[in-house]
């Protein structure tokens, strides 16, 4: 067994936050050191953690429509790392989920992405995933509205939930400008 599929057991086994989950841990992850694609998003949602697919809801159409890829090549480990902040579902909150446990990104973040030497497009998803991959004091608009300037190796994105439906009609360059560049980035390394 090579050492990245070792760390991505020990990962998937991972039990660090057990007593807060309130389904219990059930790890989502997505990996291979061949993926040139890494998808930073925040944590499994309800659905999520019964599946065990990342991205397997509404939020997930709507990013695979972003990227313009199919589901195969989505879930595909050699074209595209899945690796969210929070990897176990960490419950409802007022607002709908809670955030991402505080443990997983400082237990695993590192060694995983230390396995993953082909990368050439980050997408950095919602707010959790800003915060540690970017300018924690931007907000997740200045940091879309401010995408060019990290690419084309990283792009920050809102989440793609349905939730944020009233942040996609008040921000229309978003999909007019940023999505068409993004299919194309990502046509391009596939």
């Amino acid at each position: 067994m090579e050492s990245w599929e070792l760390l991505l057991e020990q990962v998937r086994a991972c039990t660090i936050c057990q007593a807060d989950l309130p389904l219990g841990p059930r790890p989502v992850v997505q990996m291979h050191p061949d993926a040139r694609i890494l998808i930073a998003a925040q944590a499994p949602g309800r659905r999520v953690h019964a599946s065990g697919r990342p991205f397997d809801d509404a939020s997930g159409d709507r990013l695979r429509d972003w990227l313009g890829v199919t589901p195969a090549t989505f879930y595909d480990p050699h074209q595209m790392a899945i690796i969210p902040m929070g990897f176990c579902y960490p419950g409802t909150g007022k607002a709908g989920d809670m955030p991402p446990r505080r443990e997983c990104a400082p237990a695993w973040r590192k060694p995983l992405l230390a396995q993953l030497p082909n990368l050439e497009l980050t997408l950095v998803i919602g707010k959790y995933a800003h915060d540690w991959h970017l300018d924690k004091r931007k907000t997740v608009t200045e940091h879309v509205r401010d995408w060019e300037a990290l690419w084309p190796q990283v792009v920050p994105l809102p989440h793609p939930s349905p939730r944020n439906n009233m942040w996609l009609r008040r921000n229309p360059w978003f999909e007019a400008e940023l999505i068409p560049r993004l299919r194309e980035r990502v046509a391009e390394l596939l």
